[in-house]
């Protein structure tokens, strides 16, 4: 990387902390801007522009950028906006380009450690909405719901003096390619999912409800929760709820990416609502990480049950706190967002009946859509 790129976990790190001297410059198409795009930055469509090295629309915008603040543009790979970089370094400004564009930013992990839930490192991906989890206790950790980017948690296990006793997923994934089955292959440690969600996989280790994990002296607790997939699961880590794709803290789950004829929606919606109410019955103090976020810009990402329970943000949990189920089932089918880029490629890859391919980073970029609604 050049000294006139960005490096997007530094972006990142100024964009969780609202920097106001950071300026991001987005230079694609509209349409893809608006698809998906790093939080609080400006579009400027000049993309095919670009190509051609036209800088003519560039240059009628320049009073409307700021002279006092670092200005970072980014484009699909980092290609274009380098060039946009370039042509307002020459005009005065402090600009660079985020290296690697888009892609860069969706590979970009960020850890942090989670108040009131001892034991708990939370990762967070802000360019797709993914959230994966380190449980520890004197010195060993289980890792929940890594990314296929695996050299991230065996670099942040190093930095924390951790052993990766066992990888962990909530469920098969839809939207991004685990990298659990890889992280514990190289570790030569158990792989645990629940045997619904096994596809066709070899070396799993299935879960079943009401089983324990140790790690370290302390004990992570299985409790079966399906509906989002046939085998979602929860972990509870003393305080902790670490609920996956069951529940997030605007939304539930979307039960709709195994089988989306709307009878099998209503199947699924009902089994997801008597896994929430499972939820719920945990104490108030409970502490709720969940497995996605949409635009929540507080990280950590998480709030305890009692408050969840108690907030209007969360219109689905507030039907089954109420016992409404039949509202909560129509509430769902009605409202579903489009599905994740790619899901069905994805979700082939994580049940072993597809190998990755040489596109196997790019599948998984863009917006998150896994919440109900």
């Amino acid at each position: 990387m050049s000294n006139t790129d960005f490096d997007p976990s530094t972006v990142a790190q100024r964009v969780q902390a609202q920097d106001d001297d950071l300026f991001v410059l987005d230079v694609r198409r509209e349409d893809a801007y608006e698809e998906w795009q790093i939080p609080g930055s400006t579009n400027l469509p000049i993309y095919d522009e670009l190509l051609k090295h036209d800088f003519s629309t560039l240059e009628e915008h320049l009073d409307d950028l700021p002279r006092d603040r670092e200005i970072a543009t980014v484009c699909v790979a980092g290609i274009t906006s380098a060039r946009a970089a370039a042509f307002l370094r020459d005009q005065g400004f402090e600009a660079k380009s985020i290296d690697n564009g888009m892609n860069g930013w969706g590979r970009v992990h960020q850890s942090f450690e989670v108040e009131g839930a001892s034991g708990v490192v939370q990762v967070v991906r802000p360019g797709t909405g993914c959230v994966s989890y380190f449980l520890h206790d004197d010195g060993e950790a289980i890792v929940v719901d890594p990314t296929q980017y695996v050299d991230r948690y065996l670099g942040m296990a190093d930095e924390r003096d951790l052993e990766i006793v066992g990888v962990a997923d909530t469920h098969a994934h839809a939207d991004h390619v685990s990298g659990a089955r890889r992280l514990a292959g190289e570790l030569d440690v158990p792989y645990y999912l629940h045997g619904d969600d096994a596809g066709e996989l070899d070396n799993v280790t299935e879960l079943e409800d009401g089983e324990t994990l140790t790690v370290g002296d302390r004990d992570v607790d299985v409790l079966h929760t399906p509906g989002h997939t046939h085998g979602s699961v929860s972990f509870q880590f003393d305080d902790a709820l670490i609920s996956g794709d069951t529940l997030f803290l605007r939304s539930v789950g979307r039960p709709d990416l195994e089988d989306n004829s709307k009878d099998a929606i209503r199947e699924a919606s009902s089994l997801l609502f008597d896994s929430l109410t499972r939820l719920l019955d945990h104490s108030a103090e409970t502490v709720v990480l969940p497995g996605h976020f949409s635009d929540e810009s507080i990280c950590p990402l998480a709030t305890q049950l009692g408050d969840l329970r108690e907030e209007s943000s969360n219109e689905l949990l507030s039907y089954v706190a109420n016992q409404n189920e039949e509202q909560f089932v129509e509430t769902i089918v009605e409202s579903l967002s489009d599905e994740p880029a790619n899901y069905n490629e994805i979700k082939q890859i994580n049940w072993g009946k597809k190998q990755p391919g040489e596109d196997v980073e790019s599948l998984e970029l863009g917006p998150n859509n896994c919440a109900a609604n």
